[in-house]
């Protein structure tokens, strides 16, 4: 399956607007750090503890969840997704947690591909905020003057009741922020994953590799295997020896398992990968896997996903190289670089830090050469703004610097302009400031020229506010069928 469907998310009206609305309010109500210009990572302040509680009281629907647990600095959205596809195509009921969604709440809570429906998000808040509401009136009693529940945690516990109250299987947790204080740290899983370390949030994580991978390395339990795509010498060390003190099995990218890729060509839509697993005993091969998302770093997150179906199938689950195949085939998640085709190319894409960005330029690469590139951008103040900014700038023929509007995080848009100036050195695209994404959109789409690409990166929030307009627009302009590649 996969792991979002668009159609769905515009069927959820089962449920009376007002009584999703309340909801959604109560949700917001409580402390949402994904919507603070801070993000606090501190042991007082994210204490896992009131999580553990919170499960306690809703039965720990944990406990009798088969757990795959995903950190890592990029690509741990996209890995996640691709396992809990491969698992639904062997068959397991499969649940999915993610974070943050692009348009609807909803996207968070996925079982075998299909996202919660608004009835089921209304009872889920109502069952779990009287927990909530209970802890907090007895913490007031007892003088607690320290942070209650925040939305992350709440929405943490949701999908863990979802998922069991749909009978899943298995479930795939995507950690939020960091590993270590993470709400998803509760679990005990089957096998942790660690994708990538590279420079991102470090005023919570640390400003070298190996301290942010001291923090991600943070999920690892004793004894549970560790599938790692961490590449660099620093980060990967310290996982190792964290692994080494737990005694874990670690099973390693470039030691363990190896992928090659080969780009889209005239002859087929998709990127394919050859994979390799060596482990000792478990050895296959499988070659020629399509791959639904774009672009060679995902034929790396594939590698990390098929390692630990692979690692599962050795702990005695049943995964076919047939199933890994077609999960493989089937795994999307909106705003990854997703292309729409038409008159223009448009993608649409969540980078928002060096390592990200870097990412998008070679799936760029991979599409035809365009008359024009223009990029549409606009960047949360707590990035690397500049390194960001070096990665996307010099690949564009024309830069609209925006600020999107629904989050308090973004640079504002003459600061973010003036940072581009600054970085462009010799490369001297057209630069133009354009107050909103919507209308950083009206002037893109007006202006833009038959074969024009128009890019849409540097935030996720940028991608959440401007993914209707795109495609509405798309829809509204061409009478095909919107294609994805």
């Amino acid at each position: 399956m996969t792991a979002f469907n668009d159609n769905t998310a515009l069927a959820q009206t089962a449920l009376p607007h007002s009584a999703r609305q309340a909801a959604l309010d109560w949700l917001l109500g409580r402390i949402n750090y994904e919507r603070t210009a801070f993000v606090p990572y501190q042991d007082r302040q994210l204490k896992l503890d009131r999580m553990r509680q919170l499960l306690t009281r809703l039965g720990q629907p944990d406990a009798g969840l088969k757990i795959v647990h995903v950190a890592g600095t990029k690509g741990k959205g996209s890995t996640s997704a691709m396992i809990a596809a491969m698992l639904s195509a062997a068959g397991y009921r499969t649940g999915l947690f993610s974070s943050p969604h692009l348009e609807r709440i909803e996207e968070r809570f996925v079982v075998d591909g299909q996202p919660c429906t608004a009835n089921e998000l209304a009872t889920l808040v109502s069952r779990v905020s009287a927990k909530v509401r209970a802890m907090d009136e007895e913490a007031a009693a007892d003088g607690d003057v320290t942070e209650g529940l925040t939305y992350f945690d709440i929405t943490t516990a949701m999908a863990l009741l979802h998922f069991v109250e749909l009978h899943a299987d298995a479930a795939v947790l995507e950690v939020g922020l960091g590993g270590r204080l993470d709400s998803t740290n509760v679990c005990l899983p089957a096998v942790s994953v660690i994708t990538s370390i590279s420079f991102d949030h470090m005023r919570q994580l640390g400003y070298t590799l190996s301290a942010i991978a001291r923090e991600k390395a943070g999920i690892i339990k004793p004894g549970v295997p560790v599938i790692c795509g961490v590449v660099d010498e620093e980060p990967q060390a310290v996982i190792a020896e964290i692994a080494r003190e737990y005694g874990c099995r670690l099973i390693q990218l470039g030691r363990d398992f190896r992928v090659r890729y080969q780009s889209p060509g005239h002859n087929r839509a998709s990127g394919v990968i050859d994979f390799e697993y060596t482990v000792a005993g478990q050895e296959f091969h499988i070659e020629q896997v399509p791959l639904a998302m774009r672009g060679p770093h995902q034929a790396t997150n594939a590698s990390i996903a098929l390692a630990t179906v692979a690692e599962l199938r050795h702990q005695g689950w049943c995964v076919s190289t047939d199933a890994m195949r077609l999960g493989l085939s089937r795994a999307i998640l909106p705003g990854r670089v997703e292309v729409l085709l038409g008159e223009r190319t448009i993608v649409l894409d969540t980078a928002h830090n060096p390592a990200s960005a870097r990412a998008l330029v070679e799936s760029l690469a991979e599409l035809p050469t365009p008359k024009r590139r223009t990029l549409i951008v606009s960047i949360s103040h707590d990035k690397d703004v500049p390194a960001v900014v070096r990665e996307l700038a010099q690949h564009f023929d024309r830069i609209m610097v925006t600020q999107y509007q629904e989050n308090p995080r973004a640079v504002p848009a003459d600061e973010l302009a003036e940072i581009i100036r600054g970085e462009l050195a010799g490369h001297t695209p057209a630069l133009l400031t354009v107050r909103t994404p919507r209308e950083a959109w009206q002037v893109a789409t007006q202006s833009a020229a038959p074969g024009e690409c128009i890019c849409i990166a540097g935030s996720f929030f940028l991608a959440a506010e401007m993914r209707p307009h795109v495609h509405h627009t798309h829809a509204a302009e061409t009478s095909v069928p919107l294609i994805r590649l």
